[in-house]
């Protein structure tokens, strides 16, 4: 039976046909569906872990317990579960252990390009890239048999295309795989210097038997047609490609760590023109040029951004593709919070009062656009704290009185809390923002250990801001209604002033979970309107210009009323 999946649905359903019992996760874009797809499998035990390195060692430790698992995230996560993961390569598994990552090339909604292959070759760990969803879902099933044939972990590496394109998937039955027996060793399992040197030339060995095998592999396979062009490619660069070139002779790559050396020797002596063509790094082209092998690569392509048929055409044969009518001319629709966003009003008021706002990863990162424009950095999960710790020990306690950390419910719990506590260990008097609205907003509304329930929606325990933050040493913490303008500036000033670290929770639920909270739209009293336009500045998408005059489009607006608690003529009230 076939279906139309996601690629990141296609992974999931390969986990369950493998007898995946195993999954892990902390959400992020493009691998958040992965397992929110695999918690439909009643089969396999899934979580929300508060973040990637502690779904990486829950992983590590179902894997050692003998169980086929699966741990997901975004490029950018594996630099946090980093530590485990270096060092998970030297101890191998038991049970098959998959670590699907999703790049995003193009930055659709991460901060920075990230090629995750050259993590594993720094790891030495293998390395799948599938180029559909159908690969998808068999390259996972094949990560597992890898992984436990020859004791190691293995990546599956998407695309932001692969993870969020549909094809058609053949699913299959379950595959049961009985728990493999758990025997002490900790010659294996425990990384100690005098272990982990032996180990390591474990891992060298393992390398070099897996590019061996990989010739061999049928996930690296050659298509032969005119060999006036051979084109080396992998993952969805050979989607591109087929369509690009449909004459070429192409070697496709399923295992892109370690390299199939031999195969690609013999296909690059059967062609005259030998062309890489990958995203992002020169990964594969410059591994094949150490080897001695002449190629083209990047100095046809861009190191940057997504590739497509059009791009791949002209650089290599110079021709331009039929440009995509209708869309020259078209305006720009740039990302902004939703109508009634309880963020809105936080970062109006963080605006107003003119105060600098080290920022962090979520919905609430479009705080820093305008007209709202009130954030000054982002670098990444939980760094806001720490970055305002560190103004503030550089410019003093008065830059400190004028500067706010911003930080969202579950990125709090992601990596938050550390920096919080360096706060206080150290002696900061940094005031920060916990952003509360009920769920994982960015990724698409995931439960997190602050709303009371799991991966599959059940009850669970539910983490309270006020008591952890007093534990950890805070004793300036109140807790505001994110829609109360005066209250909450009140409490912004007061925490500002006062001598030691505070915390300021913003509360209040995402609007478009809150399905109670939906009131009657407002709309604009044009006899009192004096057109200031002091609404315009929290940058609601209702709220819209039409003939010269502010207007509220009542199929948007969800009567949150944040505009009417800023206009000073009181010119917006309920339109019923």
């Amino acid at each position: 039976m076939k279906k139309l999946l996601l690629g990141n649905q296609a992974v999931a359903r390969g986990a369950w046909e493998a007898g995946c019992k195993v999954a892990t996760a902390y959400p992020g874009t493009p691998s958040t569906e992965i397992t929110e797809n695999i918690a439909k499998y009643y089969e396999i035990y899934s979580e929300w872990s508060p973040n990637e390195k502690v779904a990486l060692e829950v992983g590590i430790g179902a894997s050692y317990g003998g169980a086929r698992t699966i741990v997901s995230m975004k490029h950018v996560g594996l630099n946090v579960a980093a530590d485990p993961f270096f060092t998970l390569s030297y101890t191998g598994v038991n049970g098959g252990l998959v670590i699907a990552v999703a790049d995003d090339p193009g930055m659709h909604s991460s901060q920075n390009e990230q090629d995750t292959r050259l993590i594993g070759r720094s790891a030495h760990v293998p390395v799948l890239e599938p180029s559909d969803s159908m690969e998808a879902k068999e390259f996972t099933k094949i990560a597992f048999d890898l992984s436990e044939k020859y004791d190691t972990p293995v990546i599956l590496r998407l695309t932001t295309r692969v993870s969020h394109s549909r094809g058609l998937v053949e699913v299959e039955d379950r595959k049961e795989v009985p728990l493999k027996d758990y025997t002490k060793d900790i010659s294996k399992h425990i990384m100690m210097p005098g272990m982990a040197r032996k180990r390591h030339i474990f891992v060298e060995q393992r390398d070099k038997l897996i590019e061996k095998d990989a010739s061999a592999m049928p996930i690296n396979n050659v298509t032969y047609k005119d060999k006036k062009i051979g084109i080396i490619t992998s993952g969805l660069s050979y989607q591109y490609v087929k369509e690009a070139l449909p004459d070429a002779s192409i070697l496709k790559l399923g295992l892109v760590y370690p390299l199939p050396y031999d195969l690609i020797e013999e296909f690059s002596q059967n062609v005259e023109r030998l062309i890489v063509v990958e995203e992002l790094e020169p990964f594969i082209e410059d591994a094949i040029k150490a080897k001695g092998i002449a190629c083209e690569g990047k100095e046809l392509f861009t190191l940057q951004g997504e590739y497509s048929a059009n791009l791949i055409r002209k650089a290599i044969l110079g021709e331009d593709a039929a440009e995509v009518e209708g869309a020259e001319g078209l305006p720009m629709r740039p990302p902004a919070l939703c109508p009634g966003c309880p963020h809105r009003g936080t970062f109006h008021v963080l605006n107003k009062m003119g105060l600098t706002v080290t920022g962090d990863i979520g919905c609430y990162t479009l705080g820093a656009l305008a007209p709202l424009s009130a954030m000054d950095t982002c670098v990444c999960m939980g760094s806001s704290i720490g970055i305002a710790m560190g103004m503030e020990k550089a410019r003093g306690r008065d830059f400190a009185k004028r500067t706010v950390a911003v930080i969202g419910d579950s990125t709090f719990m992601h990596t938050g809390i550390n920096g919080l506590i360096d706060v206080v260990y150290n002696k900061g008097n940094t005031t920060v923002l916990i952003l509360d609205n009920r769920t994982t907003g960015m990724t698409g509304h995931q439960n997190n250990p602050t709303n009371g329930k799991d991966i599959k929606g059940e009850p669970a325990h539910e983490i309270d801001f006020e008591p952890l933050v007093r534990a950890i040493g805070v004793n300036n913490v109140v807790t505001v209604d994110s829609y109360d303008l005066k209250k909450l500036e009140a409490a912004v000033s007061e925490a500002l002033e006062f001598d030691g670290p505070s915390v300021i929770i913003a509360k209040r639920p995402c609007v478009l979970l809150d399905k109670a909270f939906r009131k009657p739209p407002l709309k604009v009293n044009h006899d009192k309107c004096t057109d200031c336009r002091e609404c315009m500045s929290i940058g609601c998408p209702s709220i819209i210009v039409r003939n010269g005059k502010v207007e509220i489009d009542t199929t948007l607006c969800v009567g949150c009323a944040l505009c009417a608690r800023v206009c000073p003529s009181k010119a917006i009230g309920r339109s019923e």
